[in-house]
């Protein structure tokens, strides 16, 4: 069980933890079970980052480092998925689309689509007032860690012999995304209230519509698509978040 926190913390974030972790190709999908545990600790130290921020600098400095430091705490791992499914879509067909998502350099799209990403969630971040900023920190690392729980069980893996997605889809416990929704949706009412859960669970459909489309584009699931996931869900979440603040809901 340690095993497999260590290898959920080393996988998705860069924090260097001691001891030994879990191994084998099914051991990713066992320690998806840490997953939102995880966003929760990452969300609370950037809750504690950006009120000792917000000290010392304006609304928008502190967002963009807080958001700065998000994306490398975690290596960008994510946002890497991101880039690559936006690339990908572009393909003829979806031997293309998966040629041009396994290609390590980053196309027009994906920069261009990584640009607009951080601009939206550094508006949406630095227009919320303080007291309801700490909260949609907290909550929203939890509910993107979730998607890949709901949304990996339900598709096949497009390459079911290539990348650590595929292994990860073989593994990953149905279990897993029912028993942590329950849990993060009731996070989310203690943090946000009667909309928390509205929050979350809309963040999740968006996620699993656009999770739908691409599987159908690429003939499956891949790790960067459950990866645009997690980016996406968390994008939700600021935004959901920002405009709750701005109508003094949260």
């Amino acid at each position: 069980m340690i095993a497999s926190l260590i290898l959920a913390v080393r996988f998705l974030t860069l924090v260097p933890v001691p001891g030994r972790e879990a191994a084998g190709r099914g051991a990713l999908g066992r320690a998806a079970w840490w997953f939102p545990i995880v966003g929760f600790a990452l969300g609370a130290a950037l809750a504690v980052v950006d009120r000792a921020l917000q000290v010392a600098f304006s609304p928008l400095l502190s967002a963009l480092l807080v958001l700065s430091l998000w994306k490398v705490a975690t290596g960008g791992i994510h946002l890497d998925g991101l880039a690559d499914c936006l690339d990908g879509l572009g393909g003829r067909d979806r031997q293309d689309r998966l040629a041009i998502m396994r290609d390590s350099r980053i196309g027009a799209f994906g920069a261009l689509g990584l640009i607009v990403y951080f601009l939206i969630a550094l508006v949406a971040l630095a227009d919320m007032p303080s007291h309801a900023r700490g909260r949609v920190l907290l909550l929203a690392p939890m509910v993107g860690r979730l998607a890949p729980l709901l949304i990996g069980p339900r598709f096949r893996a497009a390459s079911p012999d290539h990348g650590t997605g595929a292994a990860f889809l073989e593994s990953i416990s149905r279990w897993a995304g029912p028993v942590h929704l329950v849990v993060v949706s009731a996070a989310s009412t203690w943090l946000l209230g009667r909309w928390g859960p509205v929050v979350t669970l809309g963040s999740l459909l968006g996620v699993s519509i656009w999770s739908a489309w691409v599987a159908r584009r690429l003939g499956g699931l891949t790790g960067d698509v459950l990866g645009s996931g997690v980016e996406l869900a968390e994008l939700a979440v600021l935004l959901a978040g920002a405009s709750l603040a701005t109508r003094g809901l949260v």
